[in-house]
């Protein structure tokens, strides 16, 4: 099989060949047709996040470990399995859950291993989807696509699930109700945008800087988009919302953009950081209670809640979000478009390219 791996943080991707595994007991060998590039495989490529003040957290201290072949939004056609594996047939094409936990502590056991302290996840702690060929280690973590593309697949195992996971802690009623501010169009924005609009949302609305991606956001639903850079623009988005933002989505995650949602919520109001940006933020203590206000975080998302997103999709014939499909070798292409900006919606790794 054939790899494109991080041989060094920051380095271009090094092209590898080794034997292709064969699945034992409940492992299943995926024949990889699609594999999103996701940006937090940017965090991983350099081997950090930035916590702000010049600090650092590290991805070798989370147990990140060179080479590493990256990539966990994954599609593709089952072409073998262990003696042990039950409920998956060969020959038919699946998305993979990559948020692998230990499987033996209490929150894997609670069904949240995206939780899991010990986590295994797959394009992190053990090799990923920028490869032609990818060993699962149990048949559970595969959901059914059935005639779904691979190409439409693949994001949901990322963005998909982050984005449903995090506007499932919205309470539906305020989903229903208010308008929701959503901070960035990215791959992760555009499909928050599709999703909410299934899950009963109202209306979306839309902050982006890069104005290239302001048609893309209107396109995919958004009622409005607005740059932050213009002045004044948090009270246009306020009017927008119906004068009073309840909910708000940052799929960013920077200093700035935190510090925007929370000050733009009203009296009780929530704000759900997808985003990995990185920064830091200042709150001042009475305010969280005196405004009612909840600051959440939310990571990815579980394999129950994957298997409701893919049923959410087909009941609701979800439209896949923006791609540009490109060849695995066109892998550190992609990361370097990603991460100068130059990305609208997702980029998917094929056999074939483009």
């Amino acid at each position: 099989m054939i790899s494109y791996d991080v041989i060094e943080c920051g380095q271009p991707l090094v092209k590898s060949e080794r034997a292709t595994p064969r699945p034992v007991g409940d492992q299943v060998l995926v024949r990889i047709e699609a594999a999103g590039v996701c940006h937090s495989d940017l965090h991983i490529w350099h081997g950090s996040y930035d916590l702000g003040h010049g600090k650092k957290l590290s991805m070798a201290d989370r147990g990140l470990k060179l080479p590493l072949t990256m990539g966990h939004e994954i599609a593709g056609e089952v072409i073998a399995v262990g003696d042990a594996v039950q409920g998956v047939t060969v020959g038919k094409r699946y998305v993979v859950f990559p948020w692998h936990g230990c499987g033996e502590c209490s929150v894997c056991k609670r069904g949240d291993e995206n939780l899991c302290l010990a986590g295994k996840s797959m394009g992190v702690f053990q090799p990923g989807g920028y490869a032609d060929h990818v060993l699962v280690s149990h048949a559970r973590y595969l959901v059914d696509i059935g005639d779904m593309p691979p190409v439409q697949a693949a994001p949901y195992a990322c963005s998909g699930l982050t984005t449903y996971s995090a506007l499932k802690k919205i309470p539906p009623q305020v989903l229903r109700d208010e308008k929701l501010v959503l901070i960035g169009a990215g791959g992760l924005g555009l499909m928050a945008i599709g999703l909410a609009k299934a899950m009963g949302s109202t209306g979306v609305i839309v902050i982006e800087p890069d104005e290239t991606k302001h048609a893309a956001a209107m396109q995919a639903g958004a009622l409005a988009v607005f740059n932050p850079r213009q002045d004044g623009y948090l009270a246009q988005v306020r009017q927008a919302a119906g004068g009073a933002v309840w909910a708000v989505i940052d799929c960013v995650g920077s200093s700035q953009t935190v510090q925007a949602g929370i000050d733009m919520l009203t009296k009780g109001g929530q704000l759900v950081q997808i985003g990995l940006f990185g920064g830091h933020i200042d709150l001042p203590t009475p305010s969280m209670a005196l405004r009612a206000i909840t600051y959440q975080g939310t990571y990815v998302g579980n394999l129950r809640e994957l298997q409701e997103l893919m049923q959410l999709v087909k009941d609701k014939q979800l439209q896949s979000v923006p791609t540009t499909c490109m060849h695995f070798s066109k892998a550190f292409t992609a990361l370097v478009a990603l991460e100068e900006g130059k990305a609208v919606g997702r980029q998917i790794l094929t056999p074939e390219g483009a």
